[in-house]
C-alpha cells in the first residue's frame, strides 16, 4: 500500500531516529493538509522502454537489534546480514514485490509500487550480502506495449508471483492482476489481464489486493490441491468476521477463504516454502508504538474454499529492530539446506525513509 500521508510522515520521523514519545508530537507539527502526490511512475528520465542501467549503493546493517548488539535470533529467525540500499537514480525506491530467479538467492526480479521492474544481482562474502549489482529498471508494460502508467491509478503495483516463466503483477488501487511471459522479453514483456472474482475487484481503495503466491504443479503432496493456483492477498479487505480476505484464482478449487486477523496487522506480501508452509509478511501502525512487523506460518494443506486460516508467529519486530516498511518477502534455500528469507523495504521515495535489504535464517 502507498501510505497515507501522515503515516508516511511518522514512519519518516521514526526512521529518522526521533524517540517513540516524541513522534506523535513532531509528526503532528509537520503534518500539512495535502491531496496525495502524483505517482512518480518510475520517472525514468526517459521515454524508451528499454531497460537502463542502475547504480545502487550498499551500507551493511551488522546488527539486527542496535540495543543488544549481542543478539542474533529473533523468534524462530536468525539475522544473517543487512543492507541499506540507496541509488542516484530517481526512480529507486517503492520496492513492494520481490522473487528471485534462481536457486541460490542472487538473481532477482523486483517491482516498485509505480509501475517499474528492477532486476539484479546480490553479491555474496560468504553467508553476508555486501551489495547489488547489474541492476536495470524498466517500467512495467500493459497489453499495448506501453507503460500500464499511462492509464489512470494502474500504477500502483502492489504484489508480485511467480510461476516459472509465468510472472503475474497485482495492482492494488484498482484490483486487477496482469500476467506477464518472460520467455518473450523478460521485463520487456507485454501484460495480459487476467479474470479475477468479482469480490477481488471490490476491496477497499488502496487497502486491496497487497501479496500473491503462485502454487506450482509440483510443489509436493501438501500442494496437491491448490497445485497451479494464485493465491491472493488483501491488505485490508475484511470478511463479515473482520478477518482479511483472500482468494484462490484459477486451479482445481478456486474460491474464497480468509486469514484471520489479530493485533489489527494487515497483510503486505506472502512466500510459499518447500515444506508446504505459507509464511505471511504483516505490518501495523500505531502513533504510540509506531511500525511493527510480524511473519506468520500458515500451512497451505489448511487452504481451501469458506475456511478461515490462522498460523504461529515466527517473528516480530518494532522500531528498535532494523525495520522500516517492509513490503516484500522470498525465500531461496542454500546448499547447505538453510532456509533464507530476505525482505525489503518500500521506502515511498521519502529522503528519510530507507530501502533495507535484510535477510535471516529460518531456526525453527
Amino acid at each position: 500500500m502507498s501510505t497515507h500521508p501522515s503515516r508516511r510522515s511518522f514512519v519518516s520521523l521514526a526512521a529518522a531516529g526521533f524517540s517513540t514519545l516524541a513522534l506523535p508530537r513532531l509528526a503532528q507539527a509537520q503534518l500539512q493538509p495535502k491531496t496525495e502526490p502524483p505517482p512518480r511512475a518510475l520517472q525514468l528520465e526517459h521515454a524508451v522502454t528499454a531497460p537502463v542501467s542502475v547504480e545502487v549503493n550498499a551500507r551493511s546493517i551488522t546488527n539486527f537489534e542496535p540495543r543488544d548488539r549481542s543478539r542474533t535470533r529473533f523468534g524462530s529467525l536468525d539475522f544473517r546480514s543487512g543492507l541499506v540500499l540507496t541509488s542516484p537514480y530517481r526512480g529507486f525506491g517503492g520496492l513492494s514485490g520481490l522473487r528471485f530467479l534462481d536457486t541460490k538467492g542472487e538473481r532477482f526480479l523486483a517491482i516498485s509500487d509505480q509501475g517499474g521492474w528492477f532486476t539484479g544481482t546480490i553479491r555474496y562474502s560468504g553467508r553476508e550480502m555486501v551489495g547489488l549489482t547489474d541492476v536495470e529498471a524498466a517500467p512495467v508494460l500493459g497489453a499495448d506495449g506501453r507503460p500500464i502508467t499511462e492509464k489512470r491509478l494502474w500504477y500502483d503495483t502492489e504484489s508480485l508471483a511467480r510461476d516459472g516463466n509465468l510472472v503475474y503483477v497485482g495492482l492494488e488501487r484498482v484490483n486487477q492482476i496482469l500476467r506477464y511471459d518472460f520467455a518473450k522479453g523478460a521485463t520487456g514483456a507485454r501484460g495480459e489481464v487476467i479474470a479475477v472474482p468479482p469480490a477481488l475487484r471490490k476491496l477497499p481503495y488502496n487497502k486491496g489486493l497487497e501479496a500473491m503466491v503462485a502454487v506450482p504443479k509440483g510443489q509436493g503432496k501438501g500442494a496437491q490441491p491448490l497445485a497451479g493456483t494464485l493465491i491472493a492477498f488483501s491488505e485490508r479487505g475484511l470478511d463479515a468476521d473482520g478477518n482479511l480476505l483472500a482468494f484462490l484464482i484459477g486451479g482445481p478449487t478456486p474460491g474464497q477463504f480468509s486469514v484471520r486477523r489479530s493485533e489489527n496487522f494487515d497483510i503486505s506480501d506472502a512466500v510459499l516454502l518447500p515444506s508446504g508452509d505459507l509464511l505471511i509478511l504483516e505490518r501495523k501502525f500505531s502513533w504510540f508504538t509506531g511500525v511493527n512487523i510480524r511473519i506468520r506460518a500458515i500451512p497451505l494443506k489448511g487452504i481451501a474454499p469458506g475456511a478461515v486460516v490462522d498460523g504461529l508467529t515466527l517473528f516480530a519486530a518494532d522500531l528498535g529492530h532494523e525495520i522500516d516498511n517492509m513490503e516484500a518477502i522470498d525465500a531461496h534455500v542454500t546448499a547447505d539446506g538453510e532456509t533464507v528469507l530476505t525482505l525489503i523495504s518500500d521506502d515511498n521515495f521519502s529522503m528519510l525513509q530507507r530501502t533495507l535489504l535484510l535477510q535471516f535464517t529460518l531456526a525453527e
